[in-house]
C-alpha cells in the first residue's frame, strides 16, 4: 500500500508544524508551502492526495488554491482552514469547489476525521451512477442530474435539493451519500415537518435522562446517530424559527449539545436537505432565516418534474411495474398502446410518486396481464375522485350509499388516516370472504373485482393464507 502525500500550504510556521506532525502520526507524507506561488509550483511538479490550505496567505488567498486544483486537478480534495467565525468565507470556499472546511483553532480530532473522509474521497473510483441509484432515465435533465451526483458526492458541500413533491428528492439525497466517502456509514433522512414542535430540539440534538417530564433515560439525537454519515433535511422549510437558529448553530459549530447536557458534543455529519416550497421566497417573506439559507444553499440541485421529461416515462413504467411484480410473485402486466399514451399525455402533478401509485391501482384492477386505458383510470379521474367526496345533487353520496356508519368519527380513532382505511379493506375483504364461504373467486365477483385484484390485496394485507 502507497503512502499517502498532503499538500499544506500555510505562511504561519507554528501551524504547518503542528498540521505535518498531526498528519505524520497518521501515516501521511506532507509537503508545505508558505504562500500561493510555491503551492502552485508544487502542485504542477507533483500529485497528492489532499491539500489543506490557509484562507490568508501573504500573495493570495485559498480560494485562489481551490480555482487551481480544480482546473488542473479536479479529483484532489482540498480542505480550507478559516478563521474563526468565518463561515462566510467557508461558504464561499465551497461553492469553489473546496471539499470541506475547518476553522481556527483547529481540531485535531476534527482535522483527523476530515482527513480520514479526504483520503477515501480521493481514491474513489468513478462509478456507473445509473446502475447503482434508484435514478431511472435517459432524458437530458435525468443525465445532467446524474453527473451532477457523481460530482457531489466527493464533495463534503452542503446540498440543497429543490424540487417538486414527489419528484425524487430523497433519492437523489440518498445517491450522493451512496456514491461518496461516506456510503458505509448512515444516511438518516428526517421529515422536519413532521416531527412535533416540543419534540424537535429532543430529536435533533437528543436529551439527558431526567432534563424534563418524560425523560426517563438518555437519548441519542439525529446529528449522533448520523455520526460519521449524511443527515438528509426532508422539507426544511417547515422547521420552525427558533429552531432554525439551533440547527444553525450545530451546523456551522460542527457540535450539539443534548438537551439538559453541560457540554456539547462535536459532530461529522454531511448535511443535505429538500423542500418542495420556494427557498428564497420563504426567506423574503420573513418564514426562513436568511443565514440558515446562505449556510445550506451552498450548491443547489434542482430535480425536474416529470412532465418536463417525459421521453422518461416508458422506462419509470417499465421500472415500476417489475417492481410491483416482483414483491407478489405474479407475471409482469404489459401496458396496451392507449395505456402508453394516456401516461406519456398526462401532467402528472404528483410527479414520480403519483405514476406509481397509478400503476398500483391498475396492476390491481387489470382483468388480463394487460393494463389497458380504463384501468388506468386517468381520463375522469379528478371528477369522480371529486364527486365521491362532494357529491353533486341528485346524487347519492358515499355515506349515503354505505349506511350509517359515521367514517369520520371514526377515522378519529386511528393513528394516521392510512390505518384507518386499511383496517376498512381488512373488514370488507374478510367479509366478502365469509359471505363467499372463502371462494376467492366468487368473492371477488361479488366485489366487482378481479381474482387478480383480490389476490394482490390479500397478500398486501397479510391475509392470504396461500
Amino acid at each position: 500500500m502507497t503512502q499517502k502525500r498532503a499538500l499544506i500550504i500555510d505562511d504561519e510556521p507554528d501551524i504547518r508544524e503542528l498540521l505535518e506532525i498531526t498528519l505524520g502520526r497518521m501515516q501521511i507524507d506532507t509537503q508545505s508551502a508558505a504562500n500561493v506561488t510555491q503551492a502552485k509550483q508544487l502542485l504542477a511538479q507533483h500529485t497528492y492526495d489532499l491539500c489543506l490550505t490557509d484562507m490568508r496567505l501573504p500573495d493570495g488567498n485559498g480560494l485562489e488554491i481551490v480555482d487551481f486544483i480544480q482546473q488542473h486537478q479536479p479529483q484532489l480534495p482540498v480542505a480550507v482552514i478559516t478563521a474563526h467565525g468565518s463561515i462566510d468565507t467557508a461558504i464561499e470556499s465551497m461553492k469553489a469547489g473546496a471539499f470541506d472546511f475547518i476553522s481556527k483553532p483547529v481540531d485535531l480530532s476534527t482535522l483527523r476525521k476530515l482527513v480520514n473522509t479526504a483520503i477515501e474521497s480521493s481514491q474513489l473510483a468513478p462509478q456507473p451512477v445509473p446502475k447503482l441509484t434508484p435514478i431511472i432515465g435517459e432524458s437530458k435533465a435525468i443525465q445532467e442530474l446524474i453527473r451532477s451526483i457523481e460530482k457531489l458526492a466527493r464533495s463534503q458541500a452542503p446540498v440543497y435539493i429543490s424540487g417538486e413533491s414527489g419528484s425524487g428528492k430523497e433519492l437523489v439525497a440518498h445517491s450522493i451519500h451512496d456514491l461518496g466517502p461516506r456510503a458505509n456509514n448512515p444516511f438518516i433522512a428526517v421529515n422536519c415537518g413532521a416531527i412535533p414542535r416540543e419534540l424537535m430540539e429532543s430529536e435533533f440534538f437528543g436529551h439527558k435522562k431526567g432534563s424534563f417530564t418524560g425523560a426517563h433515560q438518555d437519548k441519542t439525537g439525529l446529528f449522533q446517530a448520523a455520526e460519521g454519515g449524511t443527515l438528509f433535511f426532508d422539507e426544511v422549510a417547515d422547521l420552525p424559527l427558533d429552531m432554525q437558529v439551533k440547527l444553525l448553530r450545530a451546523i456551522q459549530e460542527k457540535s450539539v449539545r443534548p438537551v439538559g447536557a453541560a457540554e456539547e458534543i462535536t459532530t461529522d455529519v454531511r448535511i443535505l436537505c429538500a423542500t418542495h416550497k420556494n427557498l428564497e421566497t420563504e426567506v423574503k417573506e420573513g418564514r426562513f432565516r436568511q443565514d440558515l439559507f446562505y449556510r445550506l444553499n451552498v450548491i443547489q440541485l434542482a430535480v425536474a418534474p416529470l412532465r418536463e421529461r417525459r421521453e422518461d416515462i416508458p422506462l419509470l413504467t417499465q421500472h415500476l411495474l417489475n417492481k410491483l411484480a416482483s414483491e407478489i410473485n405474479l407475471p409482469v402486466p404489459k401496458l396496451s398502446a392507449d395505456a402508453q399514451k394516456i401516461l406519456e399525455n398526462y401532467q402528472f402533478p404528483g410527479n414520480v410518486r403519483e405514476l406509481e401509485n397509478i400503476l398500483e391501482r391498475a396492476f390491481t384492477l387489470c382483468e388480463s396481464n394487460i393494463i389497458d386505458s380504463d384501468d388506468l383510470q386517468l381520463r375522469d379521474n379528478h371528477i369522480t375522485q371529486a364527486e365521491k367526496v362532494y357529491p353533486t345533487p341528485g346524487k347519492p353520496s358515499v355515506r349515503q350509499s354505505t349506511g350509517n356508519v359515521d367514517y369520520p368519527a371514526r377515522c378519529a380513532e386511528y393513528p394516521s388516516l392510512d390505518e384507518y382505511l386499511q383496517d376498512v379493506e381488512k373488514e370488507i375483504l374478510c367479509h366478502a370472504l365469509e359471505q363467499a364461504k372463502w371462494n376467492k373467486t366468487l368473492a371477488a365477483k361479488h366485489l366487482g373485482i378481479s381474482f387478480r385484484s383480490l389476490r394482490y390485496r390479500l397478500q398486501k394485507l397479510g391475509l392470504d393464507d396461500e
